[in-house]
């Protein structure tokens, strides 16, 4: 048996690895201490043999509920993922393998890794409608890259996505593969008229270095970015500070800041009602984006979700809400479960990549059907 994380995005620590029926493991925090939940090895054995492999810091997670009904995600390819049997019971997160080739990778969800990263922007680079801009660079010395699709004239809204704020979301890269590979499409009519409408700015990934150091929530210095958008700096939060410095020489008429769940196993929006600026114009819009996007995509719901905060209490330091009261514009988050959609469960594969990229198109035709309202 051999276990090894030394890889992009990889996170576990072998605490003994003796016994076939008791391989005994804990994840490793992030930077800080704070928190930790993601994990992600490679392991290996023998074809056909039975393992049991415990986690043994589970209850001391960030977010223990999150390994109620969970089960972990699994690959021999890389490419297609499904899920193994997983159980939760006095702090210990146990998972069962049965052998089908030597390796096998298990993760807390589909990894997005750093080298897909980097494919996706050269990609899409090639299309005429898109340029990047380098915004600047991370702590650990990894580019800020924004993708602008669309030609920049300043009559048309200006719709700002970004993605991966906590880099163990990565169903959050994933959906943003899906959205532009349907924006750029050129038989796509929906795109089309968004672009005729509408100029992008996206950042697949706003925390490179928390996603290749193997984190849940942080970047390298520990910052949870989510909670840096009312005064970010370059020593903490250089991601947000840039973006931040480049919305304001954009403007921004709608803000789709995309996520994951632990806990709830359900996709769902959080707006930002509770902000000063929150008025009925803004409700309205937001309305009927949500509307529009139960109907593009069966998987989103309205009936579960975050409470939403009273009027004038929202935390300005969330980047949906500070968007939302700086700009005066639909700002939202939207969340995607780590485990299965419950509404429409998959007893495979659970929640998934190909469904995370499946909403990510569904998120063009909300956005359609409100671009000309914002």
């Amino acid at each position: 048996m051999r276990i090894s994380a030394n890889f992009d995005g990889g996170n576990i620590e072998v605490v003994s690895i003796d016994k076939a029926d008791d391989i005994q493991l804990n994840i490793r925090p992030d930077v800080g201490n704070e928190f930790y939940q993601w994990f992600n090895f490679r392991f290996e054995g023998e074809v056909g043999q039975n393992y049991t492999l415990n986690i043994l810091n589970a209850g001391s997670a960030s977010y223990p509920k999150g390994w109620e009904d969970y089960q972990a995600v699994a690959s021999y390819d890389r490419n297609h993922w499904f899920r193994l049997p997983t159980s939760y019971e006095n702090g210990k997160l146990t998972i069962h393998v049965d052998l089908d080739c030597e390796a096998i990778q298990i993760a807390y969800f589909a990894p997005y890794s750093y080298e897909r990263h980097l494919d996706l922007i050269s990609e899409v680079q090639l299309h005429p409608s898109v340029s990047l801009e380098h915004l600047g660079l991370t702590l650990d010395g990894r580019d800020m890259t924004l993708l602008k699709v669309g030609d920049g004239d300043p009559a048309k809204k200006n719709i700002w996505i970004t993605a991966r704020q906590h880099p163990g979301e990565t169903m959050a890269e994933w959906l943003v593969e899906g959205l532009l590979n349907q924006l750029l499409d050129s038989d796509n009519a929906t795109a089309k008229t968004l672009l005729d409408k509408a100029n992008f700015y996206i950042v697949p990934n706003m925390n490179p270095d928390g996603s290749v150091r193997g984190h849940l929530r942080t970047n390298a210095v520990g910052t949870n970015l989510n909670r840096e958008w009312q005064s970010p700096s370059l020593e903490k939060s250089p991601e947000v500070y840039y973006v931040v410095n480049k919305m304001h020489e954009t403007g921004v008429d709608l803000f789709y800041d995309v996520h994951g769940d632990e806990g709830l196993p359900y996709v769902f929006l959080a707006g930002c009602e509770g902000v000063p600026v929150y008025n009925d114009k803004m409700a309205a819009v937001n309305k009927k984006f949500n509307d529009a996007l139960l109907l593009a995509s069966a998987d989103f719901q309205t009936e579960f979700g975050y409470d939403k905060d009273e009027p004038g209490k929202a935390n300005l330091t969330v980047g949906s809400n500070w968007v939302g009261n700086t700009f005066s514009c639909l700002a939202n988050t939207l969340e995607m479960p780590f485990k299965d959609n419950a509404n429409l469960p998959d007893p495979l594969v659970g929640w998934s990549p190909e469904r995370s990229v499946y909403l990510g198109e569904a998120s063009l035709i909300a956005m359609l059907a409100v671009v000309d309202d914002l």
